[in-house]
């Protein structure tokens, strides 16, 4: 049974979708079998990989009908994929009076899971019905975290969240790791965090930083992850050495 991981921040713009993206396609480049669930209605994960032109089925239709998850999967040459588009959003409001609604990702992904290794949920900037579902769904947790004054009181809610599922719908979640993204190793207010965390999640946090880096930013226009647009960028060493250190984490 593949370990499913949510990667989660409420507060958007802090490489949370570039994140889910590299991770996923370096994990599934070092010889596991890899399934990334895109459960943002912007559908970035799904355009990061270049498959928005054959997508047919989303996970919009898994959740909200019966339709089986494997019909909805794409696959590429680094990892499988869940698509998903805009239609995701009206999910929150059909869902709203549906019994069990909090659990329509949890039954989806847990067919999937015996097929593979690691399942990776890009989860949307938000703590609405999708980012519970798949709280409900996943084992653990990474938190990608810009290193700024505001991303301490996101990182608050966040955990207040993850508790509060812990008690009353998953009682194995736990956070798998912080991984610090944007690092500015020049300004004092990204050292300071930094440092703060750390103290707060000793070894949580991943050792490896995601430097500020303009390939990562343009990887994505290109509908390709990192390492197939430029292996050789700071971005990509970044995510490769945060891609092996999360294998150690998970031997």
């Amino acid at each position: 049974m593949g370990k499913i991981i949510a990667i989660a921040n409420q507060k958007g713009g802090v490489g949370k979708t570039t994140t889910a993206v590299n991770l996923a396609a370096y994990v599934g480049s070092m010889g596991k079998k890899v399934l990334l669930c895109d459960f943002d209605p912007q559908g970035n994960a799904t355009s990061g990989f270049g498959l928005t032109e054959r997508v047919r089925r989303t996970v919009y239709d898994v959740i909200t009908g019966d339709l089986d998850p494997s019909a909805a999967v794409l696959s590429t040459k680094w990892c499988d994929v869940l698509p998903s588009d805009i239609n995701l959003a009206a999910a929150e409001v059909e869902l709203a009076t549906v019994s069990g609604r909090e659990r329509r990702l949890y039954e989806a992904l847990h067919q999937l899971a015996p097929r593979y290794d690691h399942i990776f949920i890009d989860c949307p900037p938000s703590l609405g019905v999708l980012t519970i579902n798949a709280l409900v769904a996943c084992d653990t947790v990474i938190v990608p975290m810009q290193c700024e004054y505001y991303a301490l009181e996101g990182l608050t809610q966040l955990v207040s969240s993850i508790r509060t599922v812990k008690r009353g719908m998953n009682p194995k979640i736990d956070i798998e790791g912080i991984i610090l993204t944007m690092y500015d190793g020049r300004t004092n207010l990204t050292i300071q965090v930094a440092e703060e965390i750390k103290r707060f999640f000793g070894e949580k946090v991943y050792k490896t930083v995601v430097p500020r880096n303009v390939r990562l930013s343009e990887a994505p226009s290109h509908g390709m992850p990192i390492l197939a647009y430029e292996r050789t960028s700071r971005g990509a060493e970044a995510y490769q050495a945060i891609a092996e250190e999360f294998l150690r984490r998970n031997r």
